[in-house]
């Protein structure tokens, strides 16, 4: 009994006592008796206050006691979701988790990557099996509040065995309620924890020490395995014990697959396939083009219709608004557009403020990578309005490839020492959406005039590099100058053309021949539409393609360009 309790008891005794009994002779004198009574009073209500306030901190004074009320009963399911469909395209990632899971040394496995690629999904089909192995299975979902993740995961270990006791002590504040669940969590074997949605690792708790510190809640070194799911990929944030399952899109088959699933009756093999492929073998894309062709009411039944649609319609059908996103986190993960806007809103908070115009500039740039140089403070302030500077810029990049809405595709050079240039590449789902659906503050044609002028800038610099140093950056601004041409109306349009023919001689002496091909083919078009065949730039051109057709071997198409050519010439100049 505690102290406070005692005296109370000691006085209610006393009370009795002199109200039913026969009173002792000292008991006659009251202002004694009341004094006791008094002095009684003030002693238990000092002890009680004392106790509540030892229970308000640890020993050392800086642990607070655990409100654990809910723990024996559970506020809510801690049950994994069903998966609804067979799970495709993802059999390597299912055997790493399920070999780490079958193991006898337990850790923390982290599925990361962008919004929309099935990461939820992934790990409820990964905690299936586990459960059908025989394994304790708890699935936690983030609610963006650490003091939930410790009900939640005190939950977890009391289901896995950890003594009421241990949580009497941790309601007290007499131990430290994560030190007690992970030293639990260390003895027992067999389980699987998932954590779902940790898109905001920094806020876990318990305090303010990163994840990858492992002091906190998330730790890799329980006797299970510790699943969690999150858009953020990087190393830096997890720690070096976190084995890293980074998800791509589905491959094409794969992607055909959960569409045929989803609408068996929609199209051949092929065909699936097909609209995979336009869809970027996103998971979330495809899931909800296979809803779609799966209603019976629907205006595109098949899976080519449907990849028509998206020519015209992109916006309805995958872009957009759902009455709930805007409001509701849960809803938005499930819309392939807001799924994204989720990463960039929690970017913006986070201080990269240039996260979200940079996305913008970069998706109305070509579905190619493309070239860190380009992206300058000066582009995008000329673009977007807002104050740039180096420093500013490179974060908002290295925070959307952290979200995993950009990637850096590794040089694929066939000569190892040859210069390599750094490259920048959306997801061309990321991209098409975001150039469709994200408003911008200043119009789309401003942002475009500006890409236009730098592109003119990049070209010249790269023009001015002599030898190879230029080339790789050269072969990068390719595929982005077709489009910089068809931007200039006629009257302007000279210099855009002298800038992809400047830039293809760099690309001849690179040997970038099917790069130098787009531009000598693009400029023949557009010389012989808007100068006519056979104004003296527009036969140039054409020989100038012949000739890169015939390097490459070519010969027949050569010949019959130049032969064009040839008489293009004669009926301009003569036969002399």
């Amino acid at each position: 009994m505690s102290g406070s309790s005692a005296a109370i008891a000691f006085l209610v005794a006393i009370v009795t006592n002199y109200v039913t009994a026969q009173p002792p002779k000292w008991a006659e004198n009251t202002v004694l008796v009341w004094s006791v009574f008094g002095a009684l009073a003030i002693v238990s209500l000092g002890l009680f206050f004392w106790e509540r306030r030892l229970a308000a901190q640890a020993p050392d004074g800086s642990v607070r006691p655990v409100p654990l009320g809910r723990i024996a009963v559970g506020g809510h399911s801690m049950n994994p979701p069903a998966v609804s469909a067979r799970v495709r395209g993802r059999e390597a990632e299912l055997e790493r988790i399920g070999a780490r899971v079958r193991g006898s040394g337990g850790g923390m496995v982290v599925v990361c990557g962008a919004g929309g690629l099935g990461k939820t999904t992934l790990a409820a089909e990964a905690a299936a099996q586990a459960r059908a192995q025989g394994r304790v299975v708890v699935w936690i979902r983030w609610r963006d509040d650490p003091d939930q993740l410790g009900q939640d995961l005190a939950q977890a270990a009391h289901i896995l065995g950890l003594p009421e006791s241990r949580l009497e002590e941790a309601r007290t504040g007499r131990v430290s309620l994560v030190d007690a669940v992970w030293e639990h969590l260390a003895d027992v074997k067999d389980w699987l924890i998932v954590l779902d949605n940790v898109d905001n690792p920094s806020r876990v708790g318990p305090g303010s020490g990163p994840p990858a510190a492992y002091r906190g809640w998330l730790r890799p070194h329980g006797g299970g395995v510790l699943l969690v799911t999150s858009r953020d990929t990087s190393r830096q944030t997890w720690g070096p014990d976190a084995d890293l399952i980074h998800l791509q899109p589905l491959a094409d088959d794969a992607g055909g697959a959960v569409l045929l699933d989803a609408a068996p009756h929609a199209g051949t093999e092929a065909e699936a396939e097909a609209l995979a492929v336009r869809l970027g073998g996103l998971p979330l894309a495809l899931n909800a083009a296979g809803t779609y062709l799966s209603v019976p009411t629907s205006r595109h039944r098949t899976f080519t219709a449907y990849q028509h649609a998206l020519e015209a319609e992109f916006a309805d059908l995958l872009g957009a608004e759902h009455p709930g996103a805007a409001a509701n986190p849960a809803v938005a993960r499930r819309v392939v557009r807001h799924t994204w806007d989720l990463s960039l809103d929690q970017l913006h908070r986070d201080g990269y403020t240039l996260a979200r115009p940079v996305l913008q500039l970069l998706a109305l740039l070509e579905p190619a990578p493309i070239p860190r140089t380009l992206i300058t403070p000066d582009l995008v302030t000329d673009a977007t309005g807002l104050p740039a500077t180096a420093a500013t810029v490179d974060a908002a990049l290295a925070g959307l490839h952290q979200y995993g809405l950009l990637h850096t595709p590794e040089t694929d050079s066939p000569d190892p020492d040859s210069p390599v240039a750094g490259r920048l590449q959306l997801h061309p789902l990321v991209r098409e959406v975001s150039a469709h659906t994200l408003t911008r503050p200043e119009p789309t044609d401003t942002w475009l005039t500006a890409i236009d002028d730098h592109l003119t800038r990049a070209v010249n610099a790269v023009v001015g590099i002599p030898g190879r140093a230029g080339w790789p950056t050269a072969r990068l601004l390719a595929p982005h100058l077709p489009a910089h041409l068809d931007r200039n109306t006629p009257h302007n349009s000279a210099t855009a053309r002298n800038t992809l023919d400047a830039l293809a001689v760099v690309l001849d002496a690179a040997g970038a021949a099917s790069e130098e091909l787009l531009l000598l083919r693009h400029l023949l078009d557009n010389e012989s539409t808007v100068l006519g065949p056979d104004h003296p730039e527009t036969l140039s051109s054409r020989n100038n393609l012949a000739l890169a057709l015939n390097d490459l071997g070519e010969h027949q198409q050569a010949v019959d360009l130049h032969q064009q050519t040839l008489a293009g010439r004669q009926r301009v100049l003569g036969p002399d």
